[in-house]
């Protein structure tokens, strides 16, 4: 085998592994779709329509904690040993909550769980971004959006399987969250064997272990690279970073704002409120329960494959291009969906069917286009100084934002009603396409990232 092959052989283990942080922000997310119609029954915690949200933002509040604190503990600990302890919350947290007795267990140990999901989604995209050679960066950073989508597909199948065969076992939830812990042991035992960040060791200054490993990430002409980052870290202050230093820096602020921006417009398309309560919302419809559940399937399947194609579509293309095109469709097939809910010139059947093709065709178009490039900029557009407690902070953002959408959501159903919450959102990805075009410029975001000095 030769050295090239070798290198891009560890390299790909290398993001396959970190990736699983991706995967296990999606499963997480995901399992609570088919689990809570089924731990909200009286028999087991009688969760009502507020509960029931309260459940599923828990994890949405420790994710925003996990988020902010990860940029921190990354820069002391570096990138792999945190990944390393966020794979052991995942596995202590899934348990828990496997065990919870009662809706309050259960909220507190779901927003354990979500400070390792906040992590992951903080700390996955940029070490990605870290340990890949510039002509590999985009990808590999796009395939923890895959992993993102793939992990929820499968929460979907564990869910739609196991809910059919043993729907009528009270306490059937507990093994859907359970087995959550299967790819968190997973992260956790292959953590020891990847790549640490070279960049990271390079702001600790052990120059000779990061040249080591460029060399061995495949990275080329790296005693050039080394240079380059090192005079790029000596123009900076040598102290630990100080936000109030930062923030005078009008081209890092317009970077931070930048960044928050563009959380903020990947979390109110409304596209988690399917992730988390789609069976809920397929019932509500007409669905019965067991197809809701298979339902869930197909439009995990279609993300997945959307996510793999789109992500491919936008590696080269103009991302903020491509955010605007997949905003539009947003509003497009949010508006037909909340058109098809509120007509009664159809059948039950062909409302059904209808429904489950509109949500199917906006999560593809969202999973596809929309969320890999939000999370494609974040990944690349802050300087290496400031990108860990950057990339925290527009994380949270995301979470923040997520956390009151999934806190409101079923209260806005139950007072607006499905057709009109759909009109709501298609509105949103309305101001979403403003922002962008006031905010998410491509050249000036470039011009910042080279010019800007803590």
């Amino acid at each position: 085998m030769t050295s090239k092959s070798s290198n891009l052989k560890f390299l790909n283990y290398c993001v396959y592994v970190i990736s699983l942080g991706g995967f296990l922000f999606g499963y997480d997310t995901g399992v609570i779709n088919g689990a809570l119609a089924f731990m909200s029954r009286p028999d087991q915690l009688n969760l009502g329509p507020s509960l029931q949200g309260v459940v599923s933002s828990s994890l949405v509040i420790g994710a925003c904690i996990g988020a902010l604190g990860c940029g921190k503990v990354a820069d002391q600990m570096g990138r792999k040993k945190t990944l390393r302890l966020i794979a052991i919350v995942f596995t202590a947290s899934t348990f828990l909550c496997a065990l919870a007795i009662n809706f309050w267990s259960m909220s507190i140990f779901r927003f354990i769980l979500g400070i390792a999901v906040g992590a992951a989604s903080s700390l996955s995209p940029m070490y990605l971004a870290e340990i890949s050679p510039d002509n590999l960066r985009s990808a590999n950073v796009n395939k923890n959006a895959i992993f993102i989508v793939l992990g929820q597909l499968c929460a979907f199948v564990v869910n739609a399987i196991l809910g059919n065969i043993w729907g009528n076992w009270g306490p059937i939830w507990r093994i859907m969250i359970l087995s959550a812990a299967i790819p968190s042991v997973i992260l956790w035992i292959n953590s020891f064997r990847i790549s640490g960040s070279p960049q990271w060791l390079l702001f600790k200054r052990r120059v000779n272990k990061a040249r080591q490993l460029f060399r061995r990430l495949g990275f080329k002409d790296t005693n050039s690279l080394i240079k380059s980052q090192t005079e790029a870290i000596d123009e900076t202050d040598d102290r630990d970073f100080i936000w109030a230093v930062a923030l005078k820096n009008k081209k890092l602020l317009y970077l931070l704002i930048t960044g928050i921006v563009i959380a903020l417009i990947q979390q109110i398309s409304g596209v988690n409120t399917v992730m988390y309560y789609g069976t809920i919302l397929l019932e509500k419809v007409g669905m019965g329960a067991g197809g809701s559940l298979y339902a869930n399937i197909l439009i995990g399947v279609v993300s997945v494959v959307a996510s793999i194609f789109g992500t491919r579509m936008i590696e080269k293309a103009n991302h903020h291009k491509m955010l605007i095109i997949g905003l539009i469709g947003n509003v497009v097939f949010l508006a037909v969906l909340g058109l098809i809910m509120k007509s009664t010139m159809f059948s039950q059947t062909v409302t059904n069917a209808l429904v489950l093709i509109a949500l199917t065709l906006f999560l593809a178009n969202h999973q596809g286009i929309v969320s890999p490039v939000t999370w494609l900029l974040l990944a690349e557009m802050f300087p290496g100084k400031v990108k860990a407690q950057f990339m925290s902070v527009a994380t949270a953002t995301t979470w923040i934002t997520n956390f009151v959408i999934s806190l409101i959501y079923p209260q806005l159903i139950a007072l607006l009603g499905t057709a009109v919450v759909f009109f709501v959102f298609a509105l949103t990805n309305g101001f979403s396409i403003l922002l962008s075009f006031l905010f998410v410029n491509g050249r000036k975001m470039k011009n910042a990232y080279q010019n800007a000095r803590v």
